[in-house]
C-alpha cells in the first residue's frame, strides 16, 4: 500500500531551488532511505513533508488524502512525526516530562501521557534516565530522547534525519537496532543518513539528491554501483571499502 507520495515536489528559496520536482512513493512497512551530499535538500524535503515549509510546487500525498498545505502540528496528528539534525530537548524539564510532551498529541490526560512516556523510553533504553534533565544528557542519549518524543505521538510514519550523526561506533549500532525494533512495530521510517554502511544496511530502496534532483533509486546494491552517485556522493574510497 502505497503511504507517502511526492509528487514533483519543489522549493525555492528565493533564487535558490533547494528542492527541484522530486518524485518517490513509499510503501507501508518500507525503510526508505534518502542520500546525498550536504546541501542537497534532503531536510529541505523533509521540512515540506512535515509542513514546516510550505512548498513552492507539487504535492505531498499521505494515505491517500493531500497534506501538501498542513501546519506541523496537524501532519503530526495524521500520523507523521520526525526528529531534527539538531537536537534541541527542553533542557530544564526532565528526559520524562521532554517525552510526556509528545504523549499529549493522542492522550485525553497527563497520567495517559506520562504512560506512553514511560512505555517508549523503556523502549529507547533511556528508562534509567527519565528523572535526568535534558541539558545534562550525553549527546547519544539525546538523539534516543528525540526519538522518544517522535515516537510518544504513535506515528505510522517516522522521518529520522540524521540520527545517527555524530555517534561512536558502538552507539551507531544501537541506533540501528532500536530503528529495526521500530519497523518491526509496523511503523514505516524515512531516513536521511550519512553514515553510509548504516543507511545500505537499513534501508529496502534508496533515493539519491543532487542539487535538489533526484539522480538515483534504487535497493542499496544498486545504490552502490550506480557511477553517476559515485561521482556525484559517494566516492570510489566508499566502492573500495565495500569490495
Amino acid at each position: 500500500m502505497k503511504l507517502l507520495e511526492i509528487d514533483r515536489l519543489t522549493k525555492d528559496f528565493g533564487g535558490l531551488r533547494a528542492v527541484d520536482r522530486l518524485d518517490l512513493t513509499i510503501e507501508a512497512g518500507m525503510i526508505f532511505g534518502l542520500i546525498g551530499p550536504n546541501g542537497a535538500g534532503k531536510s529541505t524535503a523533509f521540512n515540506c513533508i512535515a509542513g514546516l515549509y510550505s512548498a513552492t510546487s507539487g504535492r505531498v500525498v499521505y494515505k491517500g488524502d493531500e497534506i501538501t498545505s498542513l501546519k506541523p502540528y496537524d501532519v503530526c496528528r495524521r500520523g507523521i512525526a520526525r526528529t531534527f539534525q539538531l537536537v534541541k530537548p527542553f533542557p530544564t524539564k526532565s528526559v520524562l516530562k521532554n517525552v510526556t510532551v509528545g504523549g499529549f498529541l493522542r492522550s485525553k490526560n497527563r497520567d495517559e501521557a506520562e504512560e506512553k512516556a514511560l512505555e517508549v523510553l523503556e523502549f529507547v533504553g533511556l528508562i534509567d534516565k527519565k528523572d535526568v534533565l535534558g541539558k545534562s544528557l550525553t549527546i547519544a542519549d539525546r538523539k534516543r530522547l528525540e526519538l522518544a518524543r517522535s515516537l510518544a505521538t504513535d506515528p505510522t510514519l517516522l522521518l529520522l534525519d540524521e540520527v545517527m550523526a555524530g555517534l561512536r561506533p558502538a552507539e551507531v549500532e544501537q541506533v540501528i537496532t532500536i530503528i529495526r525494533k521500530i519497523n518491526e512495530r509496523g511503523i514505516t521510517i524515512f531516513l536521511i543518513e550519512h553514515i553510509m554502511q548504516a543507511i545500505m544496511s537499513l534501508s529496502d530502496l534508496i533515493v539519491v539528491i543532487h542539487y535538489g534532483k533526484k539522480i538515483a533509486e534504487g535497493k542499496p546494491e544498486e545504490i552502490a554501483s550506480n557511477e553517476q552517485v559515485i561521482k556525484a556522493y559517494l566516492g570510489e574510497e566508499y566502492v573500495l571499502a565495500g569490495t
